[in-house]
């Protein structure tokens, strides 16, 4: 075994060992110390600190993981309810177990994120080609050029244009001659054909003073100046003097970088904490040191599988035109939300603002001044009322006081009016807010959590072979490890078929990091990699899809790290993500046949948190620690449907070990 492995392995032990011999039940044991000083009567047995299930009548090693056996006496393992722990005072002190209570609490969370500067798209203008003509001159001819409203831009040549004035002039001058007939019919018709002739050179894009010179002079011009619709700066020149252009053609784009938009990347894990309407704080290289504000504006409602991200868009005034789009950006977002959702910003309760401008925020229901949308209320968009219900205050606890493993969290709870008495409780968690997690349920205000140290008890627990988090027991309201609990999908044939053979793949990697060997490993990562190029998701709809999203995400990480690393333990934590994938995807599609395929769990891989892999034999063969640890950890059980006898079916190519 390493040094590097070896000694914090060492320091758990002594620790377990130490709380595991001060443990016992306080009734009928008064002032009889339960310690190594026992005599070899008082040995019940001798066991591991990580794997209790191991029971020799002597001291020895491990045959799991070679690390020495400890000894439970007779007086070890209280007579308590099953979950139960009791710690003298002494052994709590000496091992450092605090507890705290758990409390209602709004908690703040800083929501950090990156992100670019874009131009704000309802801020643009498009020069076209309004008919079809050669542009003799352009008066703008470079970009990055900041125009005016009405500036001039370009002088266009169009024979069309002249037969458009043709047009207007004959028309006015039929109007004239036809000024004192009597037929009222043929007067009108001829000021109708005027006004149509005007109305096409309006639309082609000559002014109404253009249109009254022609009118007047009644001369022709073969040229048109196009003049600018709108301010701002020219970021884009499509054309070039000289240039042909049919309709349509593109000529210039105008941005007005008076207000710009902020375009930030949000992880999936944050988007409980973001809303729309939330002020946002961010910088930018070029101005270190100052911070600027803006908006939420609009949260994408589709995420990108790729990245696993959310697009969130950020209104920003920029009158001094200091932000400049493609600048980056670091941007944070400081949320309270309350148990419900609803996001905590007593500035925002009882205004109702723009949907599609929350910038603008009134004390009265109305019309955006910008939009004309009806404003709606802010607690239809999901922030604060005016009052603040007891119960809508979220319970919290610290995020070191869980200890997670999969889809389980549990904690130990102080039993009230039992100093030293620590009970298993299993809870749902929320997301995590800074230092400290939500809880949704299994706990009670005021109760008291074991804030540092609860795998200590976690560990005297194994040592006395009582129900712990890392030997797959089953408290009251826990799943387990098993597959129940999982949202299952309904996946086409030739899909499972596609995964059934990605597993099949997976199995040599496994077996190249159980005996130590990198190279065959690095092979192995290149058809598994290949296969999983081979998994066709457009074969899956809606929240199938999703789900192999998810799953596909972590494969990736994990095969990427493999491809990166260059030590063999490396490759094996990048092995941990491609195997956590795998499973998740088996349980959610269903894989299921003859061949059963087994999940066997490590809790000292992952350092020290655990981690699973999959098998097609029985027998422990750990690719975490190949050889130094070759078989430490248990089948814990079979991938389908949590038992014995279903798993993966029958796969002829690329088969396991």
């Amino acid at each position: 075994m390493k040094p590097k492995i070896l000694i914090p392995i060492l320091l758990l032990a002594a620790v377990a060992f130490f709380i595991g011999r001060s443990t016992g039940s306080h009734s009928g044991h008064a002032g009889h110390d339960h310690g190594v000083e026992s005599s070899a009567s008082e040995v019940r047995f001798w066991t591991c600190s990580m794997h209790p299930e191991v029971r020799q009548p002597g001291p020895g090693k491990c045959p799991k993981c070679a690390m020495d056996l400890i000894p439970v006496t007779s007086g070890s393992g209280p007579q308590l309810p099953v979950g139960q722990i009791a710690l003298r005072a002494d052994a709590i002190q000496r091992a450092g177990i605090p507890t705290a209570p758990v409390r209602r609490e709004m908690p703040t969370v800083d929501v950090r994120m990156s992100g670019r500067i874009a131009h704000d798209e309802t801020r643009l203008a498009y020069i076209t080609a309004r008919f079809p003509g050669r542009l003799d001159r352009l008066f703008v001819d470079y970009t990055g050029v900041q125009v005016k409203q009405g500036d001039h831009l370009v002088e266009n040549y169009s024979p069309e244009l002249l037969a458009a004035e043709e047009e207007l002039i004959q028309a006015i001058q039929t109007a004239n001659e036809l000024k004192n007939t009597p037929n009222e019919l043929l007067r009108q018709r001829a000021q109708e054909t005027i006004k149509a002739a005007r109305e096409k050179l309006v639309l082609w894009g000559l002014t109404s003073e253009q249109v009254d010179a022609i009118e007047k002079k009644q001369t022709l011009t073969d040229r048109l100046t196009v003049y600018a619709p709108a301010g701002g700066i020219v970021i884009r020149k499509e054309a070039v003097e000289g240039k042909y252009v049919e309709t349509g053609a593109p000529i210039y784009t105008i941005a007005d970088l008076d207000h710009v938009w902020v375009l930030l990347d949000a992880y999936e894990s944050d988007l409980a904490w973001l809303h729309f309407g939330q002020d946002v704080s961010f910088s930018v290289e070029a101005h270190p040191g100052e911070s600027f504000e803006g908006r939420i504006a609009f949260i994408d409602p589709v995420l990108n599988p790729e990245t696993r991200t959310v697009r969130v868009r950020v209104n920003v005034e920029n009158h001094d035109r200091r932000l400049k789009p493609g600048m980056f950006v670091n941007a944070v977002v400081r949320s309270r939300v309350l148990a419900d959702g609803k996001v905590m910003n007593q500035e925002l309760a009882g205004k109702w603002i723009s949907p599609m401008h929350p910038e603008i925020v009134k004390d009265a229901p109305g019309d955006c001044p910008v939009c004309g949308m009806a404003l709606v209320s802010a607690e239809s968009l999901g922030y604060l009322p005016a009052g603040v219900d007891n119960e809508k205050i979220p319970l919290v606890v610290p995020a070191s006081a869980p200890l997670i493993t999969g889809k389980r969290a549990v904690v130990y709870v102080e039993l009230p009016r039992q100093p030293g008495h620590f009970e298993a409780r299993v809870i749902e968690l929320g997301p995590k807010a800074g230092d400290q997690y939500i809880v949704r349920s299994g706990l009670k205000e005021n109760e008291l959590v074991v804030t540092h140290g609860a795998f200590k008890i976690d560990s005297a627990v194994q040592i006395l072979a009582g129900p712990s988090m890392m030997n797959g027991v089953k408290w009251a309201g826990d799943e387990g490890r098993g597959a129940k609990g999982v949202e299952r999908h309904e996946a086409p044939v030739e899909f499972i078929g596609q995964l059934q053979y990605l597993i099949s793949s997976y199995f040599p990697v496994s077996d190249a990091l159980s005996h130590d060997k990198q190279t065959d490993a690095a092979k192995a990562l290149e058809i598994f990699e290949e296969m999983l190029g081979k998994v066709d998701m457009s074969l899956l709809e809606h929240e199938a899809h999703m789900a192999w999203m998810k799953h596909l995400k972590q494969v990736k990480t994990g095969v990427t790290a493999m491809k990166e690393s260059t030590e063999i333990k490396a490759m094996r934590k990048g092995f941990e993500s491609i195997s956590q994938g795998v499973i998740a995807a088996a349980d959610a599609f269903g894989i299921k046949g003859d061949h059963p395929l087994y999940v066997y769990h490590c809790p000292m891989a992952a350092g020290g948190k655990g981690a699973d892999w999959l098998q097609m034999k029985q027998g422990t063969e750990n690719p975490y620690f190949g050889s130094s640890m070759f078989n430490c950890g248990d089948e814990v059980r079979v991938l389908g449907e949590g038992r014995r006898g279903e798993g993966l079916g029958t796969m002829d190519k690329g088969g396991g070990k």
